[in-house]
Formats: structure tokens, C-alpha cells, sequence
């Protein structure tokens, strides 16, 4: 419980920024409060405060504000987090919602690089760019509606373009970012006297200390990614294969040819999730997004034709698939890179099928965030670990060995596993099990899905026995990760960070935590820092 000096500098701190920045700024509405403090696997505690900067001038006056009075600071973009990444674990937390921070500051043609605030979705990032054209390297995770560059940034992100590209610090140039006491620093060419932001090494990599730093290190308040022209085609192909290790092979030798924008797979229990998910595939929105990326009338009638008639059918209940897309500056080129990762498959085993899933997500990329639930409501909570390309088929089978001793324990608690594959460049190779179950919704969830999807969904009391089983599994998970040396996005207070630290490697991250925030006021506790 707070004391009494605790709740006065609270009740100062709120007097102050409501003076100095207006009573939009500040929230305190104990709904409110609860929302902000759980994301989408468990509850933290509950923020006493929500400051909602507007500008880098209001996020400089939160901080020092809240530095002068010792108050600790956790930011929060979207909220996609399920690994507690910035849900309060003490109390006297004040929460800084960074989605007002939305705009896109410039987007620089000449230069190519483009500038945003911390708040602005990966969706209107891609929809300002590709107006002229152009496009970042990486281009954000599946939930970019909603999921924030600054989030990104601070968490790093997989998906789109990271198959080429890496993750989100792979395509960041600058930063502004605000210090635990009010200090703005500018990283890369940003943080030379009346230089632009359009490079990152000059010096030591300042720009990399937040990257991936799980918002321990500073506030991001403004980013500055490079820019690329868009590829003017693209292709897609798709393939199913009889077996695990059949699947976890073909993708690790997709990865090291290093053609695709990205690469990704399912293992049949998730295939099958996304099959009943799969409305998408007969939605008439969604197959007129695809006929519009064609470039061509005939072209559009034909990928159209494709996807209404393969349905939910072209895939076997009991396959392994993988999907990839490949753009570049012509459809010759595309096509003859796109043989190669075929044939490939093929080596494997694998077996041709209709390209509907890859075709539909690039043809809609940032689409209603319905699937942080179970087909039918239930709770869903991945865990993910990056491993080498040579250890991805090995840690798959060790999962799949886990889960199949838990099967009793699954079975009695009607809890479904599946997994995600995907690729990071030619070295990253990303296995992301998930677990499904039945479980009581949180607010976080009610908030995001979409409202018509909720009508439809089933209405699950506590199960609190399930959920525990979940944790043991997930805890287990982690423990294969660990002995892959894996690394992981997102650490939050889930991922072992700062205690599997190598000594000298664990002393120099204390000394620049130290340096940046000798308080531990940001984001205490995550990546096991404060």
C-alpha cells in the first residue's frame, strides 16, 4: 500500500500537469486505469495515474515532472504485449499513453527516410509512405492497426519484410528519445548540430541502446526509419508437407537463400484454428483488396477467381504448411526467385497448394486484431523464442515432445496448441507455440476485437485450474528456448534477459541502465531491470 508521502506527490504531480498541460492530458478514471494496466495474457497493477503526452514538449514535462517527485513511469502503446511488457508489477506506477504521439512528422523522398512519433500505427506509417511509393523495409508485425513504431521499437517486432529485412531496429535510422529525468537525446545523424536525420552510424550506435530495450532505457518520442522504393510485383506461393521436420528443413533452407520477403507456417493444429477463423476467405472486402494489388483487370479476375474458389478447402487438416511471398522490380525476376524457393519445397517433399493465405494477408495486411482470441472466444496466448536456422527443426520436435506428454493434462482442460513459424533474415528462425483455452475474457480484449465478432463468440467463467496449467506449459516452453540460447522480442517480465547475461556482457548493461535511469523509474522490473 502507498503511503501517505507516495499519494501526496501523486496528487502533485497530477496538479501540476493538469495546470501545465490541460485535464485532457491526465486520467484517473479507475476503469480507465485497469484497462491500461493488462494486456493481453495477465492483469497487472493497477496504474494510479494515465498521462497522455501530446508532443515531445508534453512528454518532457510527464518526465521531469515525475523524476523531480521520484514517481516511476511505464509506457504503453497499443497494449499487444503478452508478456506483462509494461503492466505495472508495483504499486505508485503512472502510465504514459503514447497514442496521442500519432503523427507522421516527414516523410523525406529525397532523402528517403521518414519521421514519426512514438504513437503512429505501423498502418498509417504504410499508408503515408506508399502514397509516394515508397515503403520501409521492415513494414510492421500482423497487428499493425493498432501496434505503435515506438512499441516496435522497444519490444522489435516480426513480420512483414522481416524475411529480407530483419526486425523493426533493422530499418531505424534516429531516435529522439526522453531520459528518466526530462534529458532528450537524438541518436544517429539526428543528434549532430543542424544535421537531418538520415543516418545511424556515426559513432558508436547510440540508436541501438533502444532498440529492443523493453522501454528501460528511455521514452521514444520521435523515430526515423529508412526508406525504400516499393516493389512494383510480387508472388506468392504456398506448400504443404507430410511432415514436422519435412516443414522445419524446407524453412530453413528458404531462410539461407535469402529471396523471400518473408516466410511463415503453421503446424496442423494452428492450420486448422485458422480454418475456422477463415472468413476472410470468402469476404467480399477482403477478395476486392486482393483483385486491387494485381495491376491489371485480367490479372485481378484471375487471383480473385482463385482465392472465392479454393475457399477453406485447399489445404489438408493434417498438414504442415509453409508460405511465402517474393517482391522485387519485375515479374520475370519474381518468378525465376520464386522457382528456386519452390523448388526447394519440393526437395522436401512438399506439395503445391493454392497460395490464398499468403496472397490475402499482403493484400491485407493490418486487419481487425479478432484473432487475440480463440475461434470460438476462448483465450489465446503465444510465447515465441528465435532460434539458429541449423536448431529449428530440433526445437520444434522437443516442443512437440512436450506437448505430448502434457496431452492428459491438455485434454482435461480443453487446452489447444498450435505454432507459428516465421523467418528473420537468414539467421533468425522464430517458432511461436500458442495455447488456446477456455477462459473469462479481460476488458483489453472486449476493447479490441471487433464488436461483431463478440456477438458471435461463447461467454467463458474463470478457469483458473486451465490457466495454471497454461503457465506451467508456457514456463516449460521456455526452458527448450533456453537451452537454444534463443532470444527473444518483447521480453517484459516473461523472457529471461539481464540473468542469462554473460559477467562482463551483465556489468556494462547495469552500467548504462545506470547511466540512462539510476532510479530505475522506467519501466521497472521489465527485462529484469529495477
Amino acid at each position: 500500500m502507498l503511503d501517505q508521502t507516495d499519494k501526496d506527490a501523486l496528487d502533485q504531480l497530477k496538479s501540476i500537469l493538469v495546470q501545465a498541460l490541460g485535464p485532457d492530458a491526465i486520467r484517473d478514471d479507475l476503469k480507465e486505469r485497469e484497462l491500461m494496466s493488462q494486456d493481453i495474457w495477465a492483469k497487472g497493477n493497477t496504474a494510479e495515474l494515465i498521462a497522455a503526452p501530446r508532443s515531445l514538449d508534453h512528454l518532457v514535462k510527464i518526465v521531469q515532472a515525475a523524476h523531480d517527485r521520484g514517481i516511476k513511469l511505464n509506457a504503453r502503446g497499443a497494449g499487444m504485449s503478452y508478456t506483462k511488457g509494461y503492466t505495472p508489477d508495483r504499486e505508485g506506477i503512472v502510465m504514459l499513453d503514447m497514442s496521442k504521439m500519432d503523427r507522421v512528422i516527414e516523410v523525406n523522398s529525397e532523402d528517403m527516410y521518414v519521421t514519426v512519433e512514438a504513437g503512429c500505427t505501423w498502418s498509417e506509417l504504410h499508408s503515408a509512405v506508399s502514397a509516394k511509393n515508397l515503403r520501409v523495409p521492415f513494414w510492421g508485425p500482423l497487428s499493425g492497426l493498432t501496434s505503435t513504431i515506438g512499441g516496435g521499437l522497444s519490444q522489435n517486432n516480426a513480420f512483414f519484410g522481416a524475411g529480407k529485412y530483419g526486425t523493426t531496429g533493422d530499418s531505424v535510422l534516429c531516435v529522439t528519445v526522453v531520459l528518466a529525468d526530462g534529458t532528450v537525446v537524438k541518436t544517429g545523424t539526428s543528434g549532430t548540430k543542424g544535421a537531418k536525420p538520415f543516418w545511424r552510424h556515426f559513432g558508436p550506435d547510440l540508436t541501438g541502446i533502444f532498440c529492443g530495450d523493453a522501454g528501460t532505457m528511455g521514452i521514444k518520442a520521435e523515430i526515423t526509419l529508412r526508406l525504400i522504393p516499393a516493389p512494383k510485383t510480387e508472388d506468392w506461393s504456398s506448400y504443404e508437407f507430410e511432415s514436422r521436420d519435412d516443414c522445419a528443413k524446407a524453412m530453413a533452407d528458404l531462410m539461407r537463400e535469402d529471396i523471400a520477403a518473408e516466410i511463415f507456417g503453421f503446424d496442423p493444429n494452428l492450420t486448422r484454428v485458422r480454418m475456422a477463423r477463415a472468413s476472410m476467405l470468402s469476404d467480399a472486402k477482403t477478395l476486392t483488396n486482393v483483385m486491387k494489388k494485381q495491376g491489371s483487370f485480367l490479372k485481378a479476375l484471375k487471383e480473385g477467381a482463385k482465392v472465392a474458389m479454393a475457399g477453406r478447402g485447399f489445404m489438408a487438416d493434417a498438414a504442415y504448411t509453409l508460405h511465402y511471398t517474393v517482391e522485387g522490380r519485375s515479374q520475370v525476376g519474381v518468378k525465376e526467385e520464386i522457382s528456386i524457393l519452390n523448388k526447394i519445397c519440393e526437395s522436401h517433399g512438399g506439395k503445391q497448394i493454392e497460395n490464398s493465405i499468403p496472397k490475402i494477408i499482403r493484400a491485407n495486411p493490418f486487419g481487425p486484431l479478432n484473432t487475440i482470441l480463440g475461434p470460438s472466444g476462448e483465450r489465446w496466448v503465444p510465447i515465441h523464442g528465435i532460434v539458429p536456422v541449423s536448431e529449428g527443426a530440433a526445437c520444434i520436435a522437443e516442443i512437440d515432445a512436450l506437448f505430448e506428454s502434457l496431452n492428459v493434462e491438455f485434454e482435461k482442460y480443453d487446452i489447444l496448441t498450435g505454432y507459428l513459424l516465421t523467418s528473420l533474415g537468414t539467421t533468425g528462425f522464430l517458432i511461436e507455440p500458442v495455447f488456446i483455452w477456455p477462459e473469462e475474457l479481460y476488458e483489453i480484449h472486449r476493447q479490441t476485437v471487433e464488436s461483431s465478432v463478440l456477438s458471435k463468440i461463447k461467454s467463458f467463467e474463470p478457469n483458473p485450474e486451465a490457466t495454471e496449467m497454461v503457465i506451467s506449459a508456457r514456463q516449460r516452453v521456455l526452458d527448450i528456448f533456453k537451452s537454444h540460447g534463443a532470444a527473444h522480442f518483447q521480453i517484459g517480465r516473461t523472457y529471461p534477459y539481464a540473468e542469462t547475461r554473460e559477467e562482463g556482457t551483465a556489468e556494462l548493461l547495469a552500467r548504462v541502465k545506470a547511466a540512462v535511469d539510476g532510479n530505475f523509474t522506467l519501466n521497472p522490473g521489465s527485462a529484469g531491470l529495477g
